[in-house]
């Protein structure tokens, strides 16, 4: 095979809402394409430059469609590189993992037909992968850079930009929006491609398509996600709010409220930290708030009575009828239902009117009563844990647990971990001992 040689042809400056990028346009004597580098500050010489090697998507990164992630990659990846000031975005012409965009339709219709992303391919005569990633390693070597950070979920490409002599410090992940359009097409990536994905609870169903699961009975699926100190603190003390997660996994728990549709917090988390709850990190649609409050205290000033969704707040009776009006006045929702044995709000009765007002998922932050309760009720389904390297000797996560009926304490089953700046993710589902 002749050698292959590129040529940067041209650079011109591009602004957009992130900064000022330089575009620069390759040509090569293999493909006769144009490859485009797009390039904000100074990457010569430089080690450990956050690189996303993006193969080109018409359907996704042009008319928006909700069948990929491609898309959300390619406007995640602006977006973290302008934050930095500093990195590359390679768009490589290889559409449809390398098909074309002719077979990659076709083999839309297929999967329409029930058939995965990969069967299509190969009923169509190609591998699952066509992609090649030589003249990415080419550019890079032209700009320069010695070593990068690269934002993929694929180990694939990560062994086949090594494999070419580039050095991969590390991989930084671009954890996409799960929708029914896409959830099937990203647990085929998981299970057939290797992809470094965490769902969310979202899963396959069957060849036709995806299905999101629920919880069990009559309630939601159910995602505990919360940050702690390596002691496993989330305060220093009790009603005074502490920022523990970095940037990159805030933006990571913005996604995942974006991938629910309810978000649930204590009074005593309101009342601390006067949460908005919304998805402003991130691009997507807001959770609906949701409030435990037994005895009604939320403030008639909370930032959540700004919130595009005004939040449903979760009571017991016998509720204070004035107090219940001027909060429906503020806009809020106020939801009374049977107390427990301790006055409290019986989370079972609140599950089962949250899934009857057409809750599917709901995410529960905090705070730690909130997050013993669940947990110790049994309702939970999958953890989410940012671990921040410090040590605050406060307010622990979780308080004790009780032992009923020999169910053992909740394990995590198909652990997860991750790197997300310096804060470690763990995630996984939760199971019982008696339960597997």
């Amino acid at each position: 095979m002749e050698q292959l040689v590129i040529e940067k042809l041209t650079c011109a400056r591009i602004p957009t809402e992130g900064g000022d990028f330089q575009l620069c346009l390759y040509g090569n004597n293999r493909d006769n394409k144009e490859h485009l580098a797009l390039v904000m500050g100074d990457v010569q010489a430089q080690e450990n430059v956050l690189v996303r090697v993006h193969s080109e998507c018409f359907t996704g990164d042009v008319m928006g469609s909700r069948r990929c992630d491609c898309g959300q990659q390619l406007s995640r990846a602006m977006q973290m590189v302008a934050a930095e000031r500093q990195g590359v975005i390679l768009y490589l012409r290889q559409e449809g993992r390398g098909i074309g965009l002719l077979d990659k339709l076709r083999a839309y219709n297929l999967q329409d037909d029930g058939y995965d992303t990969v069967e299509a391919n190969l009923m169509l005569g190609h591998e699952a992968d066509e992609r090649d990633y030589t003249i990415a390693a080419h550019i890079l070597q032209d700009l320069g850079v010695r070593s990068l950070r690269l934002l993929t979920n694929n180990p694939a490409k990560i062994e086949g930009l090594q494999d070419l002599g580039v050095a991969v410090a590390s991989r930084v992940p671009l954890q996409p929006q799960v929708t029914g359009d896409n959830a099937g097409y990203l647990a085929t990536k998981v299970a057939r491609m290797r992809h470094l994905l965490d769902l969310n609870g979202h899963q396959a169903a069957g060849k036709t398509g995806a299905g999101k699961r629920i919880g069990g009975g009559k309630r939601p699926f159910i995602t505990l996600s919360y940050a702690q100190s390596l002691d496993g603190s989330i305060t220093a003390r009790q009603g005074q709010p502490l920022a523990i997660s970095g940037r990159q996994s805030l933006d990571m728990t913005h996604q995942l409220r974006v991938e629910h549709d309810a978000i649930l917090v204590g009074i005593g988390t309101v009342l601390a930290d006067d949460p908005q709850l919304t998805t402003r990190l991130v691009d997507g649609r807001s959770p609906q708030p949701v409030i435990l409050d037994s005895h009604l205290r939320f403030p008639i000033g909370a930032h959540l009575l700004k919130n595009p969704r005004p939040p449903w707040i979760i009571t017991v009776a016998p509720v204070e009828e004035s107090r219940r009006q001027a909060l429906e006045a503020a806009g809020a929702c106020v939801i009374v239902i049977a107390p427990n044995a301790m006055g409290q709000v019986t989370l079972t009765l609140m599950l089962e009117q949250l899934a009857a007002r057409g809750i599917t998922s709901l995410m529960v932050e905090g705070g730690a009563q909130v997050i013993t309760s669940f947990l110790a009720a049994r309702l939970v389904d999958r953890l989410v844990i940012t671990v921040a390297p410090m040590l605050v000797g406060g307010l622990k996560a979780i308080g004790r647990l009780v032992q009923t009926n020999g169910a053992g304490f909740p394990r995590l089953r198909n652990p997860h971990q991750e790197w997300l700046g310096e804060d470690m993710v763990l995630s996984g589902d939760v199971i019982w001992r008696d339960t597997e």
